[in-house]
């Protein structure tokens, strides 16, 4: 059953996006980045962490997670070092997964080669 809510969530999520892309003006990069403001502020307000530990991967993994994962980061960092820490408690919590896709990118770029599309 989880996988399944995981999916139905992830699905929903990025149907959203889709309809966003299709109905409105936004470009992609707008919606992205409104996502994980979106994620920041109801992670903030406490709404978005027991969505979240209900949702499962459904919820953490879209980009709405990369906003949460950021702030609970931040949180953390300032509860142990401050307000220093939320300078940087944020970038501390997701530089795993953008190395990650960091270093994915440059093997992807090694072996895919872009061309000219007209």
């Amino acid at each position: 059953m989880m996988y399944i809510k995981a999916f139905l969530i992830g699905g929903l999520i990025c149907a959203v996006s889709q309809l966003l892309i299709d109905r409105t003006r936004l470009t992609p990069a707008r919606i992205l980045s409104s996502y994980v403001v979106i994620g920041l502020v109801l992670t903030a307000i406490g709404i978005y962490e027991p969505f979240a530990k209900w949702a499962g991967a459904g919820a953490t993994v879209p980009i709405l997670g990369f906003g949460y994962t950021m702030a609970k980061g931040v949180q953390t960092a300032v509860a142990e070092n401050g307000f220093l820490g939320a300078l940087s408690g944020g970038l501390t919590a997701a530089a795993a997964g953008v190395s990650v896709v960091v270093a994915l990118s440059f093997v992807c770029s090694w072996i895919f080669k872009g061309g000219d599309r007209s």
